[in-house]
């Protein structure tokens, strides 16, 4: 269908499934030159592994062909009958207009190579433009003008990445102590950890503002465990001179934190592990047994999880690192877990998915996703998606040797991410979590969330937190067509698109029954239109 002859071609598809693509790594980087070229790029979401379509053009069909990127021409008429398919499909697919070029930089010493981080090497293969900046620039305001960041796995707490029981008496090792003690003193702090905390809350604002932030390995742990002891030292006399505060695990406060809550900090120097969010010492698996799964997720009418989760495979090879999981038990509710591990099943349940015989599986996730404010962040666990146990003075990895590697994929996908166009899914919190849009005055009820669109409703959970109450927030003649003033029916469904509550009602306000729900991230729908995310805790 996709070669027919008899009308002109016009257009280049990218496939990005199993079998279409040779070099998936490099075909973002050929979609990241056609943007960089005013080209736009379509993301066909779930449809062949999320492939990309781009105007025809010569530069980039030559671009393909020297990269190794499988293409092919397709006419307007066997395109339209791909549009048709995925608009047959309802809400699994998707066709996202990637428009913007992002402006990307990875927070990384200058001394690092690019084989230390896993995002530095799939960038350089990609070939995707990126900037290195580090503390120096981040506190003097230079994320203002990036849209995508990436935290190389560093240790935000100030504890040199636990490696002194270790390295400590190594001269690299002191090196680095020199060095990072030495950009705390030009900043104006006595302490690492101090510093560290200057640039994880301006990385923080950074998000905020409508920022895209991406950390892998220790980088997401140690992010959160410095916002959490923002008033307490945790850091042991090797890492600061000093010993850690009385009662330093009571003084954390976890409201700071973008992902984890309720985790216990390890700040003893002999133990190579930061806190309670990973679950490394239980996770001591074998390679061949180490297999995560992927979630998919409905391309409608939140495109931004499953462009998250875009792959040509569902199994991903699991991969160690200093952070290698995250326990469940230790994720905020409403944070969506983008990847994690199956149930254990029976031998032959399922020939197409490796047998778990591991029963810590079921509380770990690998890949997780946030909004804060006006942007997003994601954390990705482990090291190197090809090399399962990534040691100090390891040889580099060869991303040639893994052309098609759906763990680098994952990355890929979060650096397009700010090249489409926002799609502002607003949110109705409950259960004590106070909401992002403040009210006009004091009320001492929780405050209603304005959702603006085609039709427009107020939602806010009542004072008991069992009830979500829903009120019209449009006249009938508000735009170009006069419009239904009441509401008629309530759809709940859970990040996976499954319908937990569909209420039939009338009335200018209506309360639905949430009381039953888990605690969690849900859509929710009005009168046949998404109206926002509820989140309950």
């Amino acid at each position: 269908m996709l070669l027919c002859n008899n009308a002109r071609p016009s257009r280049l598809f990218i496939p990005m499934d199993a079998g279409g693509q040779d070099n998936h790594l490099k075909a973002y980087g050929v979609v990241f030159a056609a943007l960089q070229q005013g080209i736009p790029v379509s993301w066909l979401l779930n449809y062949r592994g999320g492939s990309f379509v781009v105007d025809d053009n010569s530069d980039i069909r030559k671009m393909c062909n020297e990269r190794g990127v499988s293409c092919f021409k397709i006419n307007d008429k066997a395109y339209a009958g791909v549009e048709k398919e995925m608009a047959d499909g309802g809400n699994t697919y998707n066709i996202v207009k990637l428009e913007k070029v992002p402006k990307i930089a990875v927070y990384t010493p200058g001394t690092k190579k690019p084989w230390d981080d896993a995002v530095t090497l799939a960038l350089t293969y990609a070939e995707i433009p990126f900037d290195k900046i580090y503390a120096n620039e981040v506190l003097s305001g230079a994320l203002a003008k990036y849209d995508w960041l990436h935290l190389h796995h560093e240790d935000f707490t100030g504890q040199l990445g636990k490696y002194w029981g270790q390295f400590g008496n190594t001269d690299w090792y002191q090196d680095e102590q020199n060095i990072q003690q030495g950009i705390a003193e030009k900043n104006g702090f006595k302490k690492i950890q101090q510093m560290q905390l200057a640039v994880v809350k301006k990385i923080r604002a950074f998000v905020a503002n409508g920022g895209n932030l991406f950390a892998m390995c220790s980088a997401t742990e140690t992010f959160d465990v410095a916002l959490a002891a923002e008033n307490v030292d945790i850091c042991e006399s090797p890492f600061d001179g000093d010993p850690v505060d009385n009662n330093f695990q009571q003084k954390l406060d976890y409201s700071k934190c973008l992902a984890f809550t309720n985790f216990t900090v390890y700040p003893e120097p002999m133990r190579y592990e930061h806190s309670s969010i990973d679950n490394f010492f239980a996770h001591m698996v074998p390679e061949y047994a180490d297999t995560f799964i992927l979630s998919t997720f409905p391309a409608q009418p939140d495109p931004v999880p499953a462009m998250l989760t875009q792959n040509h495979t569902t199994f991903i090879k699991g991969f160690m690192g200093q952070t290698t999981v995250f326990r469940k038990d230790k994720i905020k509710p409403g944070v969506l877990i983008l990847a994690g591990y199956p149930p254990p099943q029976e031998i032959g349940e399922d020939p197409d998915r490796p047998v778990n015989i591991y029963n810590m599986h079921n509380n770990e996730a690998r890949y997780i996703h946030g909004d804060l404010e006006k942007g997003t962040w994601t954390f990705y666990s482990g090291h190197d998606p090809e090399d399962f146990q990534h040691m100090v003075n390891d040889a580099p990895t060869d991303l040639s040797e893994h052309p098609n590697s759906p763990g680098y994929r994952l990355i890929l996908n979060n650096v397009l991410l700010h090249a489409a166009k926002r799609v502002v899914i607003p949110k109705v919190a409950c259960c004590d979590i106070p909401l992002t849009i403040p009210a006009p005055e004091p009320k001492p009820a929780t405050t209603p969330l304005t959702i603006s669109g085609a039709e427009s409703y107020n939602l806010y959970p009542t004072a008991s937190n069992d009830q979500l109450i829903i009120t019209v927030n449009h006249s009938a003649d508000e735009g170009p067509e006069k419009r239904n003033t009441k509401i008629e029916r309530v759809v709940i469904t859970n990040m996976d698109g499954k319908e937990l509550i569909n209420k039939t009602v009338s009335g200018e306000s209506v309360n639905v029954d949430i009381k039953d729900l888990a605690p969690g991230m849900y859509m929710v729908t009005v009168n046949g239109t998404y109206s926002g995310k509820l989140m309950k805790e």
